[in-house]
Protein backbone atom coordinates (compact mmCIF):
# COMPACT_ATOMS: atom_id res chain seq x y z
CA UNK A 1 0.00 0.00 0.00
CA UNK A 2 1.34 3.00 -1.18
CA UNK A 3 0.00 5.33 1.78
CA UNK A 4 0.86 3.12 4.36
CA UNK A 5 3.76 5.11 5.45
CA UNK A 6 1.05 8.09 6.70
CA UNK A 7 0.25 7.68 9.52
CA UNK A 8 -2.98 9.20 11.57
CA UNK A 9 -4.46 10.41 8.40
CA UNK A 10 -7.32 8.46 7.20
CA UNK A 11 -9.65 11.04 5.76
CA UNK A 12 -7.17 12.63 3.48
CA UNK A 13 -5.98 8.95 2.52
CA UNK A 14 -9.28 7.69 1.29
CA UNK A 15 -9.68 11.02 -0.33
CA UNK A 16 -6.95 10.98 -2.28
CA UNK A 17 -7.09 7.44 -3.17
CA UNK A 18 -10.66 8.24 -4.04
CA UNK A 19 -9.78 10.66 -6.63
CA UNK A 20 -7.12 8.20 -8.44
CA UNK A 21 -9.03 5.25 -8.48
CA UNK A 22 -12.34 7.28 -9.87
CA UNK A 23 -10.17 8.91 -12.21
CA UNK A 24 -11.20 12.32 -10.80
CA UNK A 25 -7.98 13.68 -10.25
CA UNK A 26 -8.59 17.75 -9.85
CA UNK A 27 -6.18 20.27 -11.57
CA UNK A 28 -5.23 21.67 -7.71
CA UNK A 29 -5.15 20.52 -4.09
CA UNK A 30 -5.10 22.35 -0.99
CA UNK A 31 -3.60 20.16 1.69
CA UNK A 32 -4.20 21.94 4.56
CA UNK A 33 -3.22 21.51 8.30
CA UNK A 34 -0.52 21.96 11.14
CA UNK A 35 3.30 21.84 10.13
CA UNK A 36 4.53 17.93 10.78
CA UNK A 37 1.57 16.09 10.32
CA UNK A 38 2.26 14.36 7.09
CA UNK A 39 1.09 16.52 4.20
CA UNK A 40 4.35 16.72 2.30
CA UNK A 41 4.98 13.16 2.73
CA UNK A 42 0.93 12.52 1.83
CA UNK A 43 1.91 14.90 -1.13
CA UNK A 44 5.13 12.09 -2.58
CA UNK A 45 2.58 9.51 -2.14
CA UNK A 46 -0.41 10.30 -3.85
CA UNK A 47 2.41 11.53 -6.57
CA UNK A 48 3.52 7.75 -6.53
CA UNK A 49 0.03 6.52 -6.88
CA UNK A 50 -1.01 8.89 -9.69
CA UNK A 51 2.58 7.31 -11.47
CA UNK A 52 2.26 4.08 -10.53
CA UNK A 53 -0.10 3.16 -13.45
CA UNK A 54 2.30 4.16 -15.97
CA UNK A 55 4.95 1.90 -14.73
CA UNK A 56 5.72 -1.71 -14.73
CA UNK A 57 4.72 -3.31 -11.14
CA UNK A 58 9.06 -4.21 -11.17
CA UNK A 59 9.71 -0.49 -11.67
CA UNK A 60 7.66 0.77 -8.66
CA UNK A 61 10.62 1.34 -6.12
CA UNK A 62 12.41 3.36 -8.48
CA UNK A 63 9.53 5.17 -9.54
CA UNK A 64 9.33 5.69 -5.60
CA UNK A 65 12.71 6.22 -4.78
CA UNK A 66 13.25 8.99 -7.70
CA UNK A 67 10.19 11.13 -6.27
CA UNK A 68 11.49 10.45 -2.87
CA UNK A 69 14.85 11.98 -3.71
CA UNK A 70 13.42 14.41 -6.46
CA UNK A 71 15.00 13.67 -9.69
CA UNK A 72 11.54 12.77 -11.42
CA UNK A 73 11.42 14.94 -14.47
CA UNK A 74 7.38 14.97 -14.09
CA UNK A 75 7.65 16.44 -10.84
CA UNK A 76 8.61 20.16 -9.30
CA UNK A 77 9.30 20.62 -6.06
CA UNK A 78 8.98 24.59 -4.85
CA UNK A 79 10.04 25.52 -1.54
CA UNK A 80 10.11 29.38 0.59
CA UNK A 81 13.49 30.54 -0.07
CA UNK A 82 16.20 32.76 0.68
CA UNK A 83 17.91 35.27 -1.18
CA UNK A 84 21.40 35.43 -0.62
CA UNK A 85 24.60 36.90 -2.80
CA UNK A 86 22.39 36.74 -5.87
CA UNK A 87 21.40 33.12 -4.91
CA UNK A 88 17.81 31.14 -3.97
CA UNK A 89 18.69 28.53 -1.22
CA UNK A 90 16.07 26.69 0.59
CA UNK A 91 16.40 26.54 3.94
CA UNK A 92 18.51 23.32 4.34
CA UNK A 93 20.44 24.52 1.83
CA UNK A 94 20.73 28.26 4.18
CA UNK A 95 21.93 25.81 7.01
CA UNK A 96 24.69 23.89 5.25
CA UNK A 97 25.95 27.26 4.19
CA UNK A 98 25.81 28.47 7.50
CA UNK A 99 24.56 31.46 6.30
CA UNK A 100 22.76 34.24 9.36
CA UNK A 101 19.00 33.77 7.94
CA UNK A 102 17.98 37.85 9.01
CA UNK A 103 14.23 37.32 7.47
CA UNK A 104 11.92 33.80 7.06
CA UNK A 105 12.53 32.50 3.80
CA UNK A 106 9.23 33.13 1.16
CA UNK A 107 8.11 31.37 -2.01
CA UNK A 108 9.11 34.44 -5.15
CA UNK A 109 7.60 35.53 -8.05
CA UNK A 110 10.57 34.11 -10.13
CA UNK A 111 9.99 30.67 -8.61
CA UNK A 112 6.32 30.87 -9.99
CA UNK A 113 7.66 31.27 -13.30
CA UNK A 114 9.67 28.96 -13.19
CA UNK A 115 6.55 26.62 -12.48
CA UNK A 116 5.11 28.31 -15.54
CA UNK A 117 7.95 27.65 -17.66
CA UNK A 118 7.80 24.12 -16.05
CA UNK A 119 4.08 23.12 -17.09
CA UNK A 120 4.96 24.40 -20.65
CA UNK A 121 6.23 20.76 -21.56
CA UNK A 122 4.78 17.55 -22.08
CA UNK A 123 5.08 15.23 -19.06
CA UNK A 124 7.69 12.62 -19.40
CA UNK A 125 7.58 9.32 -18.07
CA UNK A 126 4.21 10.09 -16.79
CA UNK A 127 0.67 11.05 -17.31
CA UNK A 128 0.73 14.59 -16.12
CA UNK A 129 3.15 17.20 -14.68
CA UNK A 130 2.84 17.39 -10.84
CA UNK A 131 4.08 20.47 -8.83
CA UNK A 132 4.01 20.67 -4.71
CA UNK A 133 4.53 24.55 -3.46
CA UNK A 134 5.60 23.78 0.51
CA UNK A 135 4.64 26.81 2.52
CA UNK A 136 2.03 28.41 0.27
CA UNK A 137 1.36 30.66 2.69
CA UNK A 138 5.06 32.27 2.10
CA UNK A 139 3.87 33.53 -1.31
CA UNK A 140 4.11 37.45 -1.61
CA UNK A 141 1.15 38.80 -3.12
CA UNK A 142 3.20 39.31 -6.31
CA UNK A 143 3.67 35.76 -6.86
CA UNK A 144 0.10 34.63 -5.91
CA UNK A 145 -1.38 36.45 -8.34
CA UNK A 146 1.10 34.85 -11.05
CA UNK A 147 0.28 30.90 -9.28
CA UNK A 148 -3.52 31.82 -10.32
CA UNK A 149 -3.28 32.42 -13.75
CA UNK A 150 -1.55 29.07 -14.09
CA UNK A 151 -4.32 27.69 -11.27
CA UNK A 152 -6.75 28.67 -13.98
CA UNK A 153 -5.05 26.80 -17.49
CA UNK A 154 -3.06 24.41 -15.12
CA UNK A 155 -3.16 22.14 -19.07
CA UNK A 156 -2.04 18.26 -18.39
CA UNK A 157 -0.75 19.17 -14.91
CA UNK A 158 -1.92 18.53 -11.14
CA UNK A 159 -0.75 21.43 -8.44
CA UNK A 160 -0.43 20.70 -4.39
CA UNK A 161 -0.59 23.68 -2.05
CA UNK A 162 0.53 22.40 0.99
CA UNK A 163 -0.55 25.54 3.99
CA UNK A 164 -1.97 25.57 7.10
CA UNK A 165 -5.13 26.75 6.74
CA UNK A 166 -7.04 27.86 3.39
CA UNK A 167 -7.07 31.46 5.66
CA UNK A 168 -3.25 31.56 5.17
CA UNK A 169 -3.59 32.03 1.19
CA UNK A 170 -5.32 33.68 -1.28
CA UNK A 171 -9.26 33.26 -1.15
CA UNK A 172 -8.80 33.26 -5.31
CA UNK A 173 -6.43 30.30 -5.41
CA UNK A 174 -8.29 28.50 -2.32
CA UNK A 175 -11.74 28.42 -4.90
CA UNK A 176 -9.73 26.21 -7.30
CA UNK A 177 -8.12 23.87 -5.15
CA UNK A 178 -9.78 20.77 -3.91
CA UNK A 179 -9.35 20.91 0.20
CA UNK A 180 -7.77 17.91 1.60
CA UNK A 181 -7.52 18.17 5.31
CA UNK A 182 -5.26 17.01 7.80
CA UNK A 183 -5.52 16.91 11.56
CA UNK A 184 -2.78 16.61 14.51
CA UNK A 185 -2.41 12.96 15.98
CA UNK A 186 -3.14 11.47 19.19
CA UNK A 187 -0.68 10.39 21.56
CA UNK A 188 -0.70 6.95 20.19
CA UNK A 189 0.04 7.95 16.43
CA UNK A 190 2.55 10.33 17.56
CA UNK A 191 4.66 7.91 19.30
CA UNK A 192 4.30 4.98 16.44
CA UNK A 193 5.94 8.10 14.13
CA UNK A 194 8.33 8.95 16.28
CA UNK A 195 9.73 5.55 17.28
CA UNK A 196 9.59 4.87 13.59
CA UNK A 197 11.60 7.85 12.38
CA UNK A 198 14.37 6.86 15.46
CA UNK A 199 13.27 9.79 17.43
CA UNK A 200 11.66 7.63 20.34
CA UNK A 201 14.26 9.89 22.80
CA UNK A 202 11.60 12.36 22.63
CA UNK A 203 8.76 10.60 23.89
CA UNK A 204 10.88 11.31 27.30
CA UNK A 205 10.58 15.37 26.82
CA UNK A 206 6.81 16.30 27.63
CA UNK A 207 7.50 20.20 27.77
CA UNK A 208 8.49 19.04 23.76
CA UNK A 209 5.66 17.08 22.73
CA UNK A 210 3.21 19.93 24.76
CA UNK A 211 5.35 22.56 22.32
CA UNK A 212 4.47 19.93 19.62
CA UNK A 213 0.91 19.94 20.19
CA UNK A 214 0.11 16.48 18.02
CA UNK A 215 2.32 16.86 15.66
CA UNK A 216 5.17 14.56 15.17
CA UNK A 217 7.56 16.87 12.65
CA UNK A 218 7.16 19.64 14.88
CA UNK A 219 8.35 17.43 17.79
CA UNK A 220 11.21 16.84 15.98
CA UNK A 221 12.19 20.27 15.43
CA UNK A 222 12.01 21.61 17.89
CA UNK A 223 13.83 18.75 20.08
CA UNK A 224 16.67 19.85 17.01
CA UNK A 225 16.43 23.71 18.30
CA UNK A 226 16.24 22.69 21.75
CA UNK A 227 19.82 20.74 21.44
CA UNK A 228 20.77 23.48 19.12
CA UNK A 229 20.77 26.56 21.82
CA UNK A 230 22.69 27.37 23.98
CA UNK A 231 21.40 26.33 27.92
CA UNK A 232 22.82 29.04 29.53
CA UNK A 233 20.66 31.86 26.99
CA UNK A 234 17.52 28.98 27.30
CA UNK A 235 17.75 29.21 31.72
CA UNK A 236 18.30 33.57 30.87
CA UNK A 237 14.95 33.79 29.01
CA UNK A 238 12.91 31.85 31.25
CA UNK A 239 13.32 34.48 33.55
CA UNK A 240 11.28 37.68 33.71
CA UNK A 241 13.69 40.85 33.34
CA UNK A 242 14.41 42.29 36.57
CA UNK A 243 15.40 45.97 35.07
CA UNK A 244 15.22 47.69 31.97
CA UNK A 245 19.00 47.12 31.70
CA UNK A 246 18.49 43.65 31.83
CA UNK A 247 15.82 43.81 29.56
CA UNK A 248 17.88 44.82 26.62
CA UNK A 249 20.50 42.54 27.68
CA UNK A 250 18.53 39.77 27.06
CA UNK A 251 17.15 41.17 23.69
CA UNK A 252 20.86 42.16 22.39
CA UNK A 253 22.04 38.37 23.81
CA UNK A 254 18.87 36.64 21.27
CA UNK A 255 20.28 38.76 18.28
CA UNK A 256 23.29 37.89 18.58
CA UNK A 257 22.84 34.00 18.63
CA UNK A 258 20.06 32.89 17.09
CA UNK A 259 18.84 33.22 13.44
CA UNK A 260 14.86 34.61 12.66
CA UNK A 261 13.96 30.86 12.41
CA UNK A 262 15.49 29.94 16.18
CA UNK A 263 14.10 32.98 17.33
CA UNK A 264 10.64 32.29 16.23
CA UNK A 265 10.86 28.60 17.92
CA UNK A 266 11.80 30.45 20.89
CA UNK A 267 8.33 32.22 21.16
CA UNK A 268 6.30 28.92 20.60
CA UNK A 269 8.73 27.89 23.22
CA UNK A 270 8.36 30.98 25.48
CA UNK A 271 4.61 30.99 24.99
CA UNK A 272 4.36 27.01 26.31
CA UNK A 273 6.67 27.97 29.34
CA UNK A 274 4.77 30.93 30.87
CA UNK A 275 1.62 29.59 30.32
CA UNK A 276 2.65 26.74 32.36
CA UNK A 277 4.44 28.55 34.90
CA UNK A 278 2.58 32.33 35.54
CA UNK A 279 -0.96 31.62 33.78
CA UNK A 280 -0.44 35.28 32.55
CA UNK A 281 -2.66 36.07 29.42
CA UNK A 282 -0.87 39.37 28.83
CA UNK A 283 2.49 37.59 28.53
CA UNK A 284 1.32 35.51 25.58
CA UNK A 285 0.26 38.42 23.87
CA UNK A 286 2.93 40.04 24.05
CA UNK A 287 5.22 37.25 22.46
CA UNK A 288 2.37 36.79 19.78
CA UNK A 289 2.76 40.18 19.00
CA UNK A 290 6.67 39.19 18.68
CA UNK A 291 6.15 36.88 16.12
CA UNK A 292 4.08 39.02 14.18
CA UNK A 293 7.02 41.94 14.69
CA UNK A 294 9.26 39.42 12.87
CA UNK A 295 7.57 38.14 10.39
CA UNK A 296 7.09 41.35 9.12
CA UNK A 297 10.72 41.91 8.82
CA UNK A 298 11.17 44.33 11.71
CA UNK A 299 14.70 44.36 13.27
CA UNK A 300 14.89 41.47 15.24
CA UNK A 301 16.81 43.19 17.94
CA UNK A 302 14.69 46.34 18.46
CA UNK A 303 11.07 43.91 18.36
CA UNK A 304 13.00 41.95 21.45
CA UNK A 305 14.16 44.78 23.36
CA UNK A 306 10.27 45.73 23.47
CA UNK A 307 9.20 42.74 24.07
CA UNK A 308 11.02 41.72 27.51
CA UNK A 309 10.43 45.56 28.43
CA UNK A 310 7.00 44.77 28.22
CA UNK A 311 7.21 41.88 29.84
CA UNK A 312 8.99 44.00 32.72
CA UNK A 313 6.02 46.15 33.18
CA UNK A 314 3.46 43.43 33.01
CA UNK A 315 5.42 42.32 36.63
Amino acid sequence: MIFKELIGQQQAIDLLTSSVTKNRVAPAYLFVGTDGVGRSLAAKCFIELLFSTYVKSEQLSILKNRIRQGNHPAVFWVEPTYQYQGQRLTTAEAAEKGVKRKAPPIIRLEQIREISQFLSRPPLEAPRNVVVLEQAETMAESAANALLKTLEEPGQATLILIAPSPDAILPTLVSRCQKIPFYRLDHAAITEVLTKVGNAEILQHPEILNLAAGSPGSAILAYQQLQNIDSQLLTDVQKKPTSYRHALELAKKINKELDTESQLWLIDYLQQYYWQQLHRPSIIKELEKTRKNLLSYAQPRLVWECTFLAIFQIG
